[in-house]
């Protein structure tokens, strides 16, 4: 079974603890992986962009000249999409970028994140953060203590109103729930700083 030190949010080395091998000694698969990442970068599109076909630009109600006799091509109105302020050919609609992916696979891809983060050295485990009050100040001194550098997300068992206030002032520090854990975040991560008790809910849903 895989383990890695435990620590306090002092900085501090508590012992050892064993992690679940469902989780941090799984197989890494790539293409499963880009598959997944793909998919849920695909749904933040919020797919509300919209361009304006002939029949909906305004205007261009009547021929801008008589069919006959001018010596031009014909024209049946102004709003055409060759002429300035016209309609768009083929142009954007709202629609949805939704990809959809089975359960399977996305625990399949989140379990490889988890054993590539830990294969790297990137995964530590904090006995506790409480937070005494809501500093940010407070916050990075724990993180300095840990060696937590770089992108960190630190997985937190529950809602934590003074971890989470604490840390908005961090761009590069993200507060995420055991239960709510997603590929993309892991794979983002530089650090991954599980809080202990946020193991347990980890096994029982991912594992």
């Amino acid at each position: 079974m895989a383990s890695t030190i435990l620590y306090r949010k002092t900085g501090a080395e508590v012992g050892t603890i064993e992690l679940p091998d469902g989780l941090f000694a799984a197989p890494v698969n790539t293409a499963v992986m880009h598959q997944v990442v793909t998919a849920q970068l695909a749904g933040r599109h919020l797919g509300t962009h919209d361009t304006k076909t002939r029949g909906e630009v305004a205007g261009g109600g009547r021929k801008p000249y008589k069919q006959k006799g001018t010596g031009r091509a014909r024209q049946g109105s102004i709003r055409a999409p060759h002429y300035e302020g016209g309609g768009i050919v083929f142009g954007p609609h709202p629609r949805s970028y939704e990809q959809k992916v089975p359960r399977r696979m996305k625990r399949r891809a989140l379990r490889g994140a988890l054993s590539a983060k830990f294969a790297d050295g990137a995964v530590k485990v904090v006995e506790d953060l409480a937070m005494d009050e809501m500093k940010t100040r407070e916050l990075v001194g724990y993180l300095a203590n840990l060696g937590a550098a770089g992108r960190v997300l630190v997985v937190a068992p529950g809602r934590d109103e003074k971890l989470e206030r604490s840390a908005s002032n961090l761009p590069r520090v993200e507060i995420i729930l055991a239960d709510s854990l997603n590929t993309v975040d892991v794979l983002n991560a530089d650090t991954l700083l599980i809080v202990m008790p946020a193991l347990e809910t980890m096994t029982e849903v991912y594992a």
